[in-house]
């Protein structure tokens, strides 16, 4: 096969064309790396590590693209990544990133698990099923939900008084009041007393 152009294209991409026709896109800098210009032969098996190495880079690339912005999980990482590149190549770089030090699991469901606890309000349960839900294995989803989960109950009083005091005089407000902290993940249970708790009538 004979390189007979190569072509620019958005995101640091390059046409490749052989015998005159277009083949693929790749990597720009794979392909200067490689030393590929027209005129260049290639058989099956170099044009073959070549989209390999490609692929390669444009996941790492896009791995180090999300790590800007924020912090992953390493399946939730290689998942993304898997969009724009193999899922073989995805998980390389997700594992990559995690022997760099850019990926940790572990810090990552911790730091999140504060987050959707505290922050945002979640159940115990909830939130577990968010850590599962962003790449974290069940075990150390459960692990860390319950080293830095708050009391159930006491987090509703504190949700109640921040959020809903001022909606519980009337039936249609501690009804919205309810409802919203069963979306957070509680039990009915302990809304009951929680509210009861705060001074709000329960029919």
């Amino acid at each position: 096969m004979l390189v007979t152009a190569i072509e620019p294209r958005r995101k640091g991409l390059s046409a490749l064309f052989l015998d005159g026709e277009f083949a693929m896109n790749l990597d720009t800098e794979t392909l200067l790396k490689a030393g590929m210009k027209p005129g260049v032969e290639l058989d099956d098996e170099q044009l073959h590590t070549l989209i390999q190495s490609s692929d390669r880079r444009r996941a790492e690339e896009k791995a180090l693209f999300l790590l800007e912005h924020r912090s992953h999980s390493q399946k939730e990482l290689a998942d993304k990544i898997s969009r724009v590149a193999s899922r073989e190549a995805a998980e390389a770089a997700a594992a990559r990133m995690a022997e760099l030090g850019l990926v940790d699991d572990e810090a990552y469901a911790k730091s999140l698990a504060a987050e959707l606890l505290n922050r945002k309000g979640y159940s115990a349960a909830r939130a577990r099923q968010e850590l599962q839900r962003r790449g974290i294995d069940r075990e150390l989803a459960q692990q860390v939900v319950e080293e830095s989960a708050p009391d159930p109950v006491e987090k509703l009083m504190e949700l109640i008084q921040r959020r809903y005091a001022g909606n519980l005089a009337e039936e249609k407000g501690r009804r919205r009041c309810i409802a919203a902290l069963q979306r957070l993940g509680y039990h009915w249970d302990d809304i009951r007393t929680a509210l009861r708790r705060v001074g709000g009538e329960v029919e």
